[in-house]
């Protein structure tokens, strides 16, 4: 080896820094801080993300289609790491605009389509593929009509199917509506961070400031049948005539071998009283992502009346047990053995190390660091930091942020091994255990769905070089922050035991229910709190709609640590009063139970709400994509009632003194 084991962290860290720091920065935007005016005439190029569809949730590049292409070639947008990891793939785009100019223009006309180019067409047309345009970092809006209600959708797609045929016509005629806001510089510094970097406008740049600016992209996509040879005379950008769009077959671009397809398209710029920050008002208030508020509201108030009744009596029971203990006298004491029943018998196993401790204290690690991402996550995406204007950023930040709390997964585990093993032995081991376990199954997971990816040649596919740099990060920074806060954890103070362990185990006497049962019921109030918000949230992540109620997504995240931790608590009581001591993956799985449901509601989506999607590839991504999801939900959840549930039983037995 060339490099030294001493040179290496510094060139980890080194490399790693500019990854994190340098693409992200580009990608971060704040909503209604930062601004682009544009002069009358200014150029104004839109960009294409990937193709998508409901039907088969496979992403494909904009180019892989036989779509013009720009003068000066294809150049992709810098991304961010959310952006590759989510399969974004911007390119610029042969649609240009002149600000205020409202045109139509001639882009190209194809070559004869062969037989892979027209099944290729035929294919993503019949599989509902949509063409994703931006512009101003707008996506593209079209208005729909379903039984008389205009429905509102980002992207057109790339062709349509007449109900009673069997041809495929593709668009090909584009008519764009540009909104645009007359803005005139207020002399009011702003400072923001978009697509370009830092933006500052300050007085002394009021009147560069003044211009134009766009806060609406619309378009009504069209099928045109263009002679060909009339069309291959002219040039990109040449002024054509209006077009409307025509309703026959026969006046449409029909798909079949040896067509040659002209592209066209016209833009009409409308000004618009819509303010700046307001410009994504009207994606936000789509038909298909508006959140149902009272149904939500009403959810958490009866979650919460349910939970406050649990708690109550909870509270009451406890209460009374400690309160005629403490009032035995010395007589009574004396004859203790006899007369004590529930949980004050297992006092001396009460604290007993469970079986698989290692794994116990690597899952309980993992979940704190899973439940610290999501909710700092959370708490700035509702304070409005990650908006669906920022494309990839709420991932990315997922990702630094759990890169990050690493160091506290690392603690965590690790001063739990000392109080469960009274030693700090092996604590290296279990660090690196704490770091591999989640990320381990991640991968696991992700492999076979890119090996999936990859032969479907979807821009979603994570390539080569992206697997090495996520692999550098979990190695560079997850690892070594881990083992500094396992490092940490032995140098933490011990948590003394309020009684001791006797050396034989205590009898468990015969339960009527087995204990599995009961974990299972658990489950249901925790899952109660959360499915109407997964119905949304599965919604955006699967049917493209976007989700921006994070306010609520943060109300009904607290609302579920509280009734996660009361669960877990009330079943640790009760098992500890049907005199069972081995409450410690019990007290794990009371709440971590709820990824059961959510997997299950997970395929009971897929099969009710995801109808359309369609084939066994998209059928195994998602169910990939949802294990995921499931065993995060699980690890938070359970690392939530786990901790809960220790520190009553180690409240409730430092509450007795038992000789």
């Amino acid at each position: 080896m060339a490099f030294s084991q001493r040179k290496m962290p510094g060139i980890c860290w080194s490399l790693l820094l500019v990854i994190l720091f340098a693409s992200p920065c580009r990608g971060f935007y704040l909503p209604g801080s930062y601004m682009h005016t544009y002069s009358t005439k200014d150029d104004i190029y839109a960009k294409v993300n990937s193709l998508t569809s409901i039907e088969t949730e496979l992403p494909f590049s904009y180019y892989s289609l036989p779509y013009c292409k720009p003068m000066g070639g294809i150049k992709k947008s810098a991304e961010n790491l959310g952006e590759l990891l989510m399969g974004d793939q911007i390119d610029n785009s042969p649609y240009r605009f002149r600000m205020n100019v409202n045109e139509s223009l001639y882009l190209c006309t194809t070559s004869s389509l062969n037989e892979h180019e027209v099944n290729l067409l035929k294919r993503r047309t019949r599989d509902l593929y949509q063409v994703n345009m931006i512009l101003d970092n707008l996506p593209v809006m079209r208005i729909a009509q379903q039984n008389g209600v205009d429905i509102q959708w980002t992207g057109f797609p790339i062709g349509y199917t007449p109900p009673n045929g069997n041809d495929d016509y593709i668009i090909n005629h584009l008519k764009f509506k540009v909104l645009v806001h007359e803005y005139e510089g207020s002399g009011v510094q702003i400072i923001g961070t978009g697509e370009g970097g830092m933006g500052v406008i300050s007085k002394a740049d009021k009147t560069k400031a003044s211009g134009f600016e766009i806060v609406g992209f619309e378009v009504v996509p069209c099928s045109v049948k263009y002679d060909p040879e009339v069309m291959m005379k002219l040039h990109m950008y040449d002024n054509i005539s209006s077009v409307n769009c025509p309703m026959e077959p026969d006046k449409s671009q029909i798909i079949r071998e040896q067509e040659r397809i002209s592209f066209t398209y016209e833009v009409e710029f409308v000004k618009s009283d819509i303010r700046w920050p307001s410009r994504w008002d009207a994606y936000l208030k789509m038909e298909g992502s508006r959140v149902h508020w009272f149904s939500i509201l009403n959810s958490l108030m009866v979650i919460t009346f349910l939970a406050g009744i649990v708690f109550v009596i909870f509270l009451r029971t406890v209460r009374r047990d400690l309160t005629r203990y403490e009032e035995l006298d010395k007589e009574a004491q004396a004859q203790m053995n006899e007369e004590l029943s529930g949980w004050k018998l297992v006092v001396g196993d009460v604290f007993r190390e469970p079986n698989h401790s290692k794994l116990l204290c690597v899952m309980i690690g993992d979940g704190v660091q899973i439940t610290g991402m999501a909710l700092v996550t959370i708490v700035f995406a509702a304070l409005g930091f990650m908006s669906p204007a920022s494309r990839g950023m709420l991932l990315t930040g997922m990702i630094v942020l759990y890169l990050f709390l690493g160091i506290v997964a690392g603690y965590v585990a690790v001063r739990l091994w000392r109080t469960l093993k009274g030693t700090t032995v092996g604590w290296k081991s279990l660090s690196w255990s704490v770091a591999c376990f989640f990320p381990g199954i991640v991968f696991v997971i992700l492999t076979p769905l890119n090996f999936v990816l990859w032969s479907s040649k979807s821009t979603s596919a994570i390539p080569i070089s992206l697997y090495f740099v996520l692999l550098s990060l979990w190695f560079c920074i997850s690892v070594p922050l881990t083992l500094v806060g396992g490092y940490l954890g032995t140098r933490a103070e011990d948590i003394q035991y309020p009684v001791r362990t006797n050396q034989i185990p205590r009898e468990i006497p015969a339960h009527k229910f087995p204990p599995w049962l009961l974990v299972l019921g658990a489950g249901t109030l925790p899952f109660g709190t959360l499915f109407i918000e997964l119905f949304f949230i599965l919604s955006s992540i699967w049917l493209g709609r976007f989700y921006y109620v994070f306010g609520f997504l943060l109300i009904v995240i607290l609302l579920l640590i509280i009734v996660c931790a009361e669960v877990s608590v009330v079943l640790t009581y009760m098992h500890l009063c049907v005199e069972d001591w081995r409450w410690w993956w019990n007290a794990f799985f009371a709440s971590g139970s709820v990824a059961l449901y959510v997997f299950i509601y997970s395929i009971n989506y897929l099969v009710f709400d995801l109808q359309s999607l369609s084939g066994p590839v998209s059928a195994f991504l998602y169910l990939g994509y949802s294990m995921i999801m499931a065993v995060a939900v699980m690890l938070s959840t359970g690392t939530i009632g786990f901790i809960t549930s220790f520190c009553f039983v180690h409240y409730l037995f430092s509450s007795v003194k038992i000789d």
